[in-house]
């Protein structure tokens, strides 16, 4: 007959196990989770239960309030070193999974060559023609710029 101590480990063990599965999302984010056969399924605010052992949490993605710092030296493209920030959110996490890490530098190379140097246009002008065309480029990929604010510095 096996030990008290025994049915305690195996008890403590199902309980851990048991938390484990359990995952709480807030409000406002969402997670990508990834399998080990390279599945990934997604998982929006509330309470999930997920596979501990078999699943892991690839991305915790922010879906509102996202900021990325954006500081422009002056070039021969753009005569004026600009710097701000652009607001996005994520509208489509399981799209946006694939290039979460890398969107302040996928925006940090894209502004300055959307920026150009258009003397007769004034900045709020600028930061709509560059909130337009980031939109343009970042659709397909579940993101949606919501706000440019870069000025001269």
């Amino acid at each position: 007959m096996p030990s008290p101590i025994l049915y305690f480990v195996f008890l403590s063990a199902l309980a851990l196990l048991t938390f484990a599965s359990v995952k709480r999302i807030p409000e406002g984010h969402a997670y990508t989770l990834r399998r080990i056969g390279g599945h990934m399924r997604t998982l929006g605010a509330g309470t999930h239960l997920i596979l501990p052992l078999i699943e892991r949490v690839a991305h915790k993605i922010r879906l509102l309030g996202n900021v990325v710092e954006i500081a422009i030296p002056p070039s021969a493209a753009n005569a004026a070193a600009l710097r701000g920030r652009v607001y996005f959110q994520v509208l489509d996490a399981e799209r946006a999974d694939a290039v979460i890490d890398d969107v302040a530098n996928l925006l940090r190379q894209r502004i300055p060559e959307l920026a150009g140097d258009n003397a007769e246009e004034d900045y709020a002008a600028r930061n709509l023609r560059l909130k337009a065309e980031l939109n343009r480029d970042l659709r397909d990929r579940g993101l949606l710029v919501t706000r440019v604010q870069l000025a001269p510095v």
